[in-house]
C-alpha cells in the first residue's frame, strides 16, 4: 500500500512539474530573427519590431541573426530556427524570408522590408496571403520621388535606374519607375550590378550618359550608398535613391518611408500571432500611410554637385 502511494505521489509530481515546464515554455515565445545585411533602413526595421514586443508585454526571447547579405547563411539560419522549433521568425529583406519559407510551412513568418511578396512568391495575395507568412510593406511611392528627381532637375532627360540585378524587389521597382518615367516622355537607362564589387565602375560608367539617377530600395545599394555617393558626387551626378537613409549616406534627396514604423507594423502582427492566435494566413499585408513618407536632403551634397534645393523648403 505505502509502495503504490509513493508510486501515485511521485507520478502526481512528476506531471506537476511538466505541467509547470509547459507554462513557462508557453509564457516566454522564443522568436528567431533573421536580417539580410546590415544598413540603416534594416537595422531600424530590426528595431522598430523589438519595441513593438516590448510595447507589448508578452515575455520573449530573441534569437537575432545577421547573413551579412549572403544567401546560403539566410539558408543556413533558416535551417537552423526550423530546427531550434522557434515560435515564430521575424524576416527582414526579401531573401531572408524566402529562405525561411523555404524551410518551414508551419512556423508562422513575419516579414518586413518587402516590397512586394506575391511577386517575389511568398503570399497568394495581399489581402489573403493563404500560408504561413504575412508582415509589412516597404512599397516605396515611386511616383513622388519621380516628382521630386523632376523638380531638382528640370532638364534631365534621361535617367539612370540602378539596381541589383539578382534582387527580386528592386527589378520590381526598377519596371515601374521606367514606366512611370516613359509616361512622363523621359527616357531610361538601366545599370545594374550582381556584387557590391561593382559598384563604382558603374557608377562612373554613367558619367556623360545620364542626366540622374534614381536607386530602388535596394539592399545592396543601400550598404554601399557611400561608395555610390562618393563617385557620383565627383561626376556631378543627382541620385534620388528610395530610402531617407541613403540620402544621409550622400544621396540627393528623397520621399522615403520609416523602416522603423515599418518594423514596429511587423512586431504588431507578430504579437497578435503569438498572443491572440491570429493566423498569417488571414492577415493582410499592411503598408504604411503616404502621410508617413518624409522628405529627405542632403544639403551638403547639393552644394557639391551644384543642385539647388532652397524650393523644397
Amino acid at each position: 500500500m505505502k509502495k503504490k502511494l509513493l508510486a501515485l505521489t511521485l507520478s502526481a509530481i512528476t506531471a506537476l512539474s511538466l505541467l509547470t515546464g509547459c507554462g513557462a515554455a508557453n509564457d516566454t515565445y522564443q522568436i528567431g530573427v533573421l536580417q539580410l545585411t546590415q544598413h540603416a533602413a534594416l537595422d531600424a526595421a530590426n528595431e522598430g519590431f523589438i519595441a513593438a514586443l516590448d510595447a507589448s508585454g508578452i515575455k520573449y526571447e530573441v534569437d537575432q541573426q545577421n547573413a551579412s547579405g549572403d544567401s546560403s547563411t539566410c539558408v543556413t539560419v533558416a535551417d537552423k530556427f526550423v530546427n531550434d522549433k522557434k515560435d515564430l521568425i521575424y524576416t527582414i529583406a526579401t531573401p531572408a524570408a524566402q529562405a525561411v519559407a523555404g524551410a518551414t510551412s508551419d512556423i508562422p513568418i513575419v516579414g518586413s522590408a518587402i516590397t512586394d511578396y506575391v511577386e517575389a512568391g511568398l503570399i497568394n495575395s495581399n489581402d489573403a496571403p493563404g500560408g504561413n507568412i504575412t508582415g509589412s510593406s516597404d512599397m516605396n511611392p515611386i511616383d513622388a520621388q519621380l516628382e521630386l528627381l523632376m523638380q531638382l532637375v528640370p532638364d534631365a532627360k534621361t535617367i539612370g535606374v540602378f539596381y541589383s540585378a539578382d534582387e527580386d524587389n528592386s527589378i520590381l521597382q526598377a519596371n515601374l519607375f521606367t514606366t512611370a518615367a516613359e509616361a512622363k516622355g523621359l527616357t531610361v537607362e538601366k545599370f545594374t550590378i550582381s556584387s557590391s564589387n561593382e559598384i563604382q565602375t558603374v557608377v562612373q560608367s554613367m558619367e556623360g550618359k545620364v542626366d540622374a539617377c534614381w536607386i530602388p530600395t535596394d539592399n545592396k545599394l543601400a550598404a554601399g550608398m557611400a561608395t555610390v555617393a562618393m563617385i557620383a558626387n565627383e561626376i556631378k551626378l543627382p541620385v534620388i535613391p528610395g530610402e531617407s537613409n541613403m540620402v544621409v549616406e550622400g544621396g540627393l534627396a528623397t520621399y522615403g518611408l520609416d523602416y522603423y514604423q515599418l518594423g514596429y507594423l511587423a512586431g504588431e502582427m507578430a504579437v497578435e500571432i503569438l498572443k491572440n492566435g491570429k493566423k498569417p494566413a488571414d492577415m493582410p499585408i499592411q503598408f504604411l500611410p503616404a502621410d508617413k513618407c518624409e522628405l529627405t536632403v542632403n544639403e551638403e551634397t547639393a552644394k557639391a554637385i551644384g543642385v539647388d534645393v532652397s524650393g523644397l523648403k
